[in-house]
């Protein structure tokens, strides 16, 4: 069992679990944009999206027990993240959102399951709304739809040691290694403004979907993820108990649990 790290300490020193060597692996070219992609496996295809000033390495505790369970998995590094590179334009999720579909394009897949945490969660619900034939259900982890569904900002020592490994990983896997503070910037200007998605977008969304949330979360308020739930047809609240904002890292078989129910249910 993949170890409990509740205070990211682990996390901190030494990251996620590494990944794997790939079935395949590259940069779909967009715009002026390089976004990395690394493919594992056979079967009903899983996008995995991470979160915001982070990357796919992140998933290192998830991508093994979806490979045990008989699944093909994609993990892409959102545009400026990772190993992906930017254009001059600024970020926003949708066209991130985009960025997602150049690779299942490249990668020949007609429709995949997301699997999203924070910024990730976005994008993949941002598809769910706009191109409902390419996604089978979001399983959306930890963020909002509008700028009211987040709480004040309030640093804690998990949260700064999670940016710090973000610091060490942007440092070492980045064509701009040395651009991190103007990487955070344009990142948390994209989140004071967006998304700004309404009730009435929300209720248009016609893909099954699971809202998911940290009991201990840092950055969302709960009654905005309930009000997710009632905005979205018949959409599901699932709680994970014991965790905050970043559960696939420290308690990844709780988290990698509710992952492959959902993941079942909606096969």
């Amino acid at each position: 069992m993949e170890p409990q790290d509740d205070e990211l300490i682990r996390f901190a020193e030494h990251g996620a679990a590494a990944l794997p060597p790939a079935s395949a692996e590259g940069h779909v070219g967009r715009d002026g944009a390089r976004i990395w992609y690394a493919s594992y496996g056979t079967g009903p295809a899983v996008i995995l999206l991470h979160g915001g000033l982070g990357h796919s390495g992140n998933w290192g505790y998830q991508l093994p027990a979806l490979l045990d369970s008989g699944r093909r998995v994609v993990l892409i590094d959102s545009r400026g993240h990772g190993r992906s590179t930017r254009d001059a334009r600024p970020y926003t999720y949708e066209l991130m959102a985009s960025d997602v579909l150049d690779v299942m394009d490249e990668l020949r897949l007609d429709k995949a399951a997301f699997i999203g945490w924070s910024d990730g969660a976005c994008i993949a619900l941002i598809l769910a709304a706009t191109v409902p034939s390419r996604v089978d259900g979001v399983f959306f982890f930890a963020c909002n739809m509008d700028p009211s569904g987040t709480l004040e900002f309030v640093a804690t020592p998990v949260i700064d040691r999670c940016f710090s490994r973000h610091a060490k990983d942007y440092a070492a896997l980045s064509a701009t290694p040395h651009d991190f503070n103007a990487f955070v910037e344009a990142v948390s200007q994209m989140m004071r403004t967006e998304p700004n998605y309404s009730a009435e977008d929300l209720a248009r969304i016609g893909v099954p979907v699971a809202i998911v949330l940290g009991r201990h979360d840092e950055f969302i308020k709960p009654e905005h993820a309930e009000y997710l739930v009632r905005s979205i047809p018949d959409a599901e609240m699932i709680y994970l108990k014991g965790v905050s904002h970043f559960a696939p890292l420290q308690r990844p078989a709780e988290f990698n649990a509710a992952v492959l129910s959902f993941l079942d249910r909606i096969a």
